[in-house]
C-alpha cells in the first residue's frame, strides 16, 4: 500500500527502513538473516539517523543555537547525514574527512551544501585504507576548526545521541519487524553507536539475545589478536581504538572478518540478493554467515545494511 503522507521535509523520512530476509545467500544453511536496509535513508546510510538525533538533542539542550556552525569528523556517512539535516534546518556544516576515504562521499557532502575539509593521511597510508593514525589527524583538524569558529561539535564518537538514535528507533524497529523472533544481533565496529543502541533496545525485550561485534581481522581492538595491518579496506570503522559509547558488557563475542571476506560477501550480496552495499555491510553479512555455519546454527540473526555501494565506485569493491 502506498503511503498517503506528504512530509514537510526529507528529515521526516529518515528511519523506518524496511527489513528483508536474505534467503538466497543463506541457501543450504540452517538459520535466517534479517537485513535492515539502512541504505534506503535519504543520505544512503544508517548515519542519517544519528545526524538527526544529535542535532535535535543539541537544540533541545541549548548546545546548538540558530546561526551557529556544526563541525564533525567523518568518514563520509555521518557527514552526509549531518549535511542533510543542517541544510534543512539552516545550519552551516563543515565536514572534516581523511583523504583516504572514497571520493564519492566528499562530493556528495559538497552537493548537499557542506564545506568539506580533506586531511592528508599519515605517511605510508594507502588511499582507501584509513587507519587510527589517519583518524587522529582528522580529529586534530576538527578540534581546531571547532575552536576557531565557535562551532558545535557533533562528536559522533562521544555524543549519546548516537546511541539514542538506535536504542529508541532502529532497535525497536528491528524488534517489531521481526515480531520478536530474534536470537542474534551483530554490527561492525564503527563509532559503536549502532551496536550499543540496538543491543540495548533488543535486550530490553529479551536479555538472552546474543550480540556480536564485528571487527577487521587485521586490526582488532576488542580481541587479544595483534594488529597486523591497521590500513584495512573496511571504511568507516576498525580504527583500533576504544569506543566510549560501546559498553563491553553488551558484547557476547567479537567476530573477525578479513578484507577479502567483506569484499567477496558484498559482491555476492549484490548478485544474489540485489542489495548494493559497501564494505562494512559485506563484513556484517560475512560474520552472520560464519555464525550460521558454526556456533549459531538455526539462529535468527538481525543486522543492518549500513550504506550504499554507490559510495565505493572509486574503490576496488566492485
Amino acid at each position: 500500500m502506498v503511503s498517503k503522507d506528504i512530509f514537510k521535509s526529507v528529515v521526516q523520512v529518515i528511519g523506518n527502513t524496511p527489513m528483508v530476509e536474505l534467503s538466497r545467500i543463506t541457501a543450504n544453511l540452517e538459520g535466517t538473516i534479517y537485513a535492515k536496509l539502512e541504505y534506503l535513508n535519504p543520505g544512503f546510510s544508517k548515519k542519517d539517523r544519528i545526524g538527526l538525533e544529535i542535532i535535535n538533542e543539541a537544540e533541545k539542550d541549548g548546545l546548538l543555537t540558530p546561526g551557529q556552525t556544526v563541525v564533525e569528523l567523518t568518514s563520509g556517512n555521518t557527514g552526509t547525514g549531518l549535511a542533510i539535516v543542517c541544510g534543512v534546518k539552516g545550519y552551516k556544516f563543515v565536514a572534516v574527512m581523511s583523504k583516504g576515504n572514497s571520493l564519492e562521499r566528499a562530493r556528495m557532502m559538497k552537493a548537499l551544501g557542506a564545506e568539506v575539509v580533506l586531511v592528508d593521511q599519515a605517511p605510508g597510508s594507502p588511499i582507501g585504507q584509513v587507519s587510527g593514525e589517519d583518524l587522529q589527524k582528522v580529529e586534530e583538524v576538527a578540534q581546531q576548526i571547532t575552536k576557531e569558529r565557535n562551532a558545535f561539535r557533533a562528536d559522533q564518537f562521544n555524543h549519546i545521541g548516537n546511541v539514542h538514535a538506535h536504542e529508541f528507533r532502529t532497535g525497536e524497529e528491528m524488534w517489531e519487524q521481526a515480531d520478536g523472533n530474534i536470537d542474534v544481533f551483530l554490527d561492525f565496529a564503527g563509532s559503536g553507536g549502532t551496536f550499543a543502541g540496538c543491543a540495548k533496545a533488543l535486550k530490553k525485550h529479551n536479555e538472552n539475545i546474543r550480540c556480536y561485534l564485528v571487527e577487521p581481522d587485521s586490526a582488532s581492538f576488542y580481541t587479544s589478536k595483534a594488529i597486523s595491518n591497521p590500513n584495512h579496506k573496511i571504511q568507516g570503522g576498525g580504527y583500533q581504538m576504544n569506543l566510549p559509547l560501546l559498553d563491553k558488557k553488551l558484547i557476547t563475542e567479537t567476530i573477525l572478518i578479513t578484507d577479502e571476506e567483506a569484499t567477496q560477501t558484498a559482491r555476492e550480496l549484490a548478485k544474489k540478493e540485489g542489495i548494493f552495499a559497501g564494505f562494512s555491510s559485506g563484513a556484517n553479512i560475512a560474520a552472520a554467515l560464519k555464525l550460521l555455519q558454526t556456533t549459531e546454527k538455526g539462529a535468527k540473526i538481525v543486522l543492518t545494511i549500513n550504506d550504499s555501494g554507490l559510495k565505493y565506485l572509486s574503490t576496488d569493491l566492485f
